[in-house]
C-alpha cells in the first residue's frame, strides 16, 4: 500500500496543476513524456519512486492504469493537482520549466501520512 501512495503522489507532484475553465486550451509547451521521481521526506510511504507521466494538451495522464490523475499544468508551468488510489490522495504542488525540469511538494492524505517532494525530467 505504501508503494502505491508513493507512487500516486510522484504522478501527481509531476503533471498536475491549475484546472482551466471549460473551452480554454491549455499551451502545449509543456507536452510531452515525462520521468517523475518522488521522495519521501516524512511519514511512511516508502522513501522513493520513478514513473512516467504523459502530457497531453496540458492535461497530465500516468503512463498505466493504477491512478487516477486530476489536474493540468498552466501556461506558465504552475502545476497543481491530485492523485488518487482507493482511500489514498496525494496533493501536489510545484512548477515545470521550459528547459525540461521540474520540482515541487506532495502531500499524502487518507490511508497513509507522508509528505515529500518531487522532480521531473522530459523525456521526449
Amino acid at each position: 500500500m505504501t508503494r502505491l501512495i508513493a507512487a500516486l503522489l510522484i504522478l501527481a507532484n509531476a503533471v498536475p496543476a491549475l484546472a482551466l475553465p471549460r473551452g480554454v486550451p491549455a499551451p502545449d509547451r509543456y507536452d510531452g513524456t515525462w520521468s517523475v521521481e518522488i521522495i519521501t521526506d516524512a511519514g511512511t510511504c516508502d522513501r522513493a519512486y520513478r514513473y512516467p507521466v504523459r502530457i497531453e494538451h496540458g492535461v497530465a495522464r500516468f503512463i498505466g492504469t493504477a491512478f487516477t490523475i486530476q489536474g493540468s499544468v498552466a501556461g506558465n508551468g504552475s502545476v497543481r493537482g491530485s492523485i488518487s488510489n482507493g482511500t489514498a490522495t496525494a496533493n501536489v504542488r510545484g512548477r515545470l520549466a521550459r528547459d525540461g525540469s521540474g520540482a515541487g511538494t506532495w502531500v499524502a492524505s487518507g490511508a497513509l501520512d507522508c509528505r515529500g517532494h518531487w522532480n521531473a525530467e522530459r523525456r521526449g
